[in-house]
């Protein structure tokens, strides 16, 4: 007998994920990077992990094949770019069809459950561009499903902001769909009813504290006690996501929607670029909600069960707009090279279990560019770091951030350094007339890391539908919502392009203090 358990729990640990991830848990995949991860290697991230969801947005040929022949559920999105011409014509929606569903499932197993047709399409900031596009573009997309004979097993539906719909008393209960939208919100539902797809919104309780001042940092989180609650008619809301999944709730329900799923497409926590924006937060922000997805008791409104959960997100991406913030750059759980940031316990017991990280991630040489203080043309160090920071990523100096308020050298090497590897090491992008030089010896300080960037592969998109870097929104969301807990910006998912003028300002500023 104790032989055979033996082989039993032997068979277990070989055959089985060493993993175990709380059920209807997801993440979200980007690749607004200057050095995007082998997908293969992203893939393995995933499966050593046990994560079995994962949500792209839109159709990268190398990932898809990546994803080829895993058990992992995809939800592949659709840019809003390519809404008008796939509600135009309906040859578009089959050639994309064919090209980013059928394609693969022909070759080997491809586990697609979901097409997000649009991101965040009716946020205000748009100004109804997308608005009578959508879901025309939707239908389209689910015929040729249809036609495809796949329609039954793959589900369409479009994420949307949390600024879609509004509470005018701030209780959840009062929620009701932004006037506005209130026809096409009514058709949008209509759709997803008949075809048993999903509500997916995207919310970020990050954004509630960052944007608004005075907002209380325990209800951000899932600790909080009745002093920083919500009361609505008598019920306790003691975190803002529950809050707002529950205006959605009673969105619905005023719809004659009621029984219409819900996921939650994007919820995290930045580490770094803003105060807030730490690993330690982070941390204790996951934690939380991996408990209360493990407890599975829904929320006051739907006490059933709770929604599925995508996590924003995966990796780092260090081209991603800072329109919104300098936290845009540091959702990832795991940093640009796949190594994992703090520990998580991904089933939602709270144990202090460290991720698996990425294997085989090949680096470019040891060396750094660092900031050359013997160099005699000193005064011209303002502009030369400005001008580096124009051209990289330098958010991990603002104030708060993990490379702040460490002097001159320190942040100077931050800027030159970042502007070099993202050069692929280039010799002549360490040189800013004399004032950086290559080291062989790790700089890097404290909280304050110099990275080595990675070697990498170019991903290539397989379909038109796929997003070109400048056609993303950097724009501003604003709603007419009065409640505290609403989302008035657009999504992290959102834009690519930073802020030239603004990076420049900031770091300009910041030199021009030091050297007064």
């Amino acid at each position: 007998m104790l032989q055979a358990q033996v082989f039993l729990w032997a068979y277990i640990l070989l055959f089985f994920p060493t993993s175990i991830v709380a059920q209807g848990l997801g993440v979200n995949w980007g690749v607004i990077a200057s050095h995007p991860l082998d997908p293969k290697i992203v893939v393995n991230i995933l499966k050593d992990n046990g994560i079995k969801k994962v949500k792209l947005f839109h159709a990268e040929h190398d990932i898809l094949t990546a994803l080829s022949g895993t058990d992992i559920e995809v939800m592949v999105g659709i840019p809003n770019h390519s809404l008008e011409s796939l509600s135009e014509k309906y040859s578009v929606a089959q050639a994309w069809v064919k090209a980013n569903i059928t394609a693969y499932q022909l070759q080997v197993s491809f586990c697609c459950r979901y097409v997000a047709v649009g991101n965040e399409p009716f946020l205000a900031a748009y100004n109804g561009t997308y608005n009578n596009i959508t879901l025309p573009a939707m239908k389209n997309i689910l015929k040729a499903l249809n036609e495809a004979c796949v329609g039954k097993d793959i589900k369409v539906s479009t994420p949307l902001n949390g600024d879609v719909y509004i509470t005018p008393t701030y209780k959840p209960s009062d929620g009701i769909f932004r006037h506005d939208l209130a026809d096409i919100m009514n058709g949008i539902c209509e759709f997803l009813h008949k075809n048993n797809a999903a509500f997916i919104v995207n919310i970020y309780p990050f954004l509630n504290l960052y944007q608004n001042p005075g907002f209380p940092e325990t209800y951000a989180f899932f600790d909080n006690d009745d002093s920083n609650s919500m009361d609505d008619h008598g019920v306790k809301y003691r975190s803002v996501l529950d809050a707002n999944i529950d205006t959605l709730v009673a969105a619905l329900k005023v719809s004659n929607f009621s029984d219409i799923p819900i996921i939650v497409g994007e919820v995290g926590w930045p580490t770094d670029g803003n105060i807030y924006a730490t690993t330690k937060n982070a941390k204790k922000f996951y934690n939380g909600l991996l408990k209360r997805i493990v407890k599975n008791e829904g929320t006051p409104l739907r006490a059933k069960q709770y929604p599925d959960v995508y996590m924003f997100s995966l990796l780092d991406e260090d081209l991603k707009s800072i329109d919104p913030g300098m936290f845009e750059r540091h959702w990832g759980i795991f940093s640009f090279d796949g190594q994992p940031k703090f520990p998580m316990d991904l089933s939602g017991k709270g144990q202090n279990k460290p991720l698996v990280g990425g294997k085989n991630v090949t680096y470019m040489e040891k060396k750094w560019c660092v900031y050359n203080k013997d160099a005699s043309n000193q005064k011209d160090l303002p502009v030369k770091v400005a001008w580096a920071c124009n051209n990289t990523d330098c958010t991990t100096l603002v104030p708060g951030a993990s490379c702040s308020g460490m002097g001159i050298d320190m942040n100077a090497s931050v800027a030159f350094n970042m502007y070099y590897q993202m050069a692929n090491q280039t010799k002549g992008a360490c040189d800013f007339e004399g004032l950086a030089k290559i080291v062989k010896r790790d700089p890097s300080n404290g909280t304050c890391r110099l990275p080595i960037m990675i070697k990498t592969i170019q991903t290539t998109s397989n379909s038109s539908a796929s997003a070109p870097k400048s056609s993303r929104s950097s724009t501003f969301s604003s709603s007419t919502s009065h409640s505290p807990f609403e989302t008035h910006f657009p999504s992290p998912s959102s834009s690519p392009f930073h802020s030239p003028l603004l990076i420049f300002q900031i770091f300009v500023g910041i030199f021009t203090i030091w050297f007064v």
